[in-house]
């Protein structure tokens, strides 16, 4: 099993790493019963959650049909755990690509494609523009080349929506639109809980 580091990271750190989480991921709650994150969606690896929840630090909720064996005993892997004490969100978004990305919902500012995704500074930065939450928005390659160190007026381009620092609850919002590829079925009723309701 793999080895904790220290109490607050163990508490507030969650596995990104796809080849940790193939086979029988744990949804890891918060002790208010929300998801520490949406996107990347806090999960930890099997080992991970049998391990806390041994040191009693997670509250097991919900189980895959799975079983694994010492030689003692028999248990079956968590696939929801909630956390036995709060751990207070994170007030600062972190300025990252993957964060940028998710604040413009995946798809060029400048014409609304989806693919081929990468950044530009409305203001470029030959003028001047500074790398920030307020002046970088995503980008296709194509748009992107048209606008090169030119100011939108010159490029001809408009903006679908200004730049903006988003907050946490921006991103949860924008998270929720976009669902990791593998969700467990016993994970649905934690994970849009507090979703508006359609009329």
């Amino acid at each position: 099993m793999l080895d904790l580091v220290g109490e607050t990271e163990f508490r507030t750190s969650f596995v990104r790493d796809p080849s940790a989480l193939r086979h029988y991921p744990a949804l890891v709650l918060n002790a208010d019963f929300r998801p520490l994150s949406y996107y990347p969606l806090s999960l930890w690896p099997w080992q991970e959650a049998i391990k806390a929840a041994f040191l009693d630090r997670v509250t097991i909720i919900a189980e895959y049909d799975e079983v694994v064996r010492s030689q003692r005993s028999a248990i079956r892997i968590p696939s929801v755990v909630v956390l036995k004490e709060y751990v207070k969100p994170q007030k600062r978004v972190a300025f990252t690509r993957f964060n940028l990305f998710l604040r413009d919902e995946f798809c060029c500012q400048y014409c609304g494609s989806k693919g081929d995704l990468t950044f530009d500074h409305v203001v470029p930065r030959s003028r001047g523009g500074i790398t920030s939450w307020e002046n970088v928005v995503a980008a296709c390659s194509p748009c992107n080349l048209r606008k090169a160190n030119k100011s939108l007026t010159q490029s001809g381009l408009h903006l679908r929506h200004p730049p903006h620092q988003p907050t946490t609850e921006d991103m949860q919002r924008a998270g929720r639109r976009f669902p990791p590829n593998h969700l467990h079925v016993s994970w649905a009723d934690y994970l849009y809980w507090d979703a508006e309701l359609e009329a």
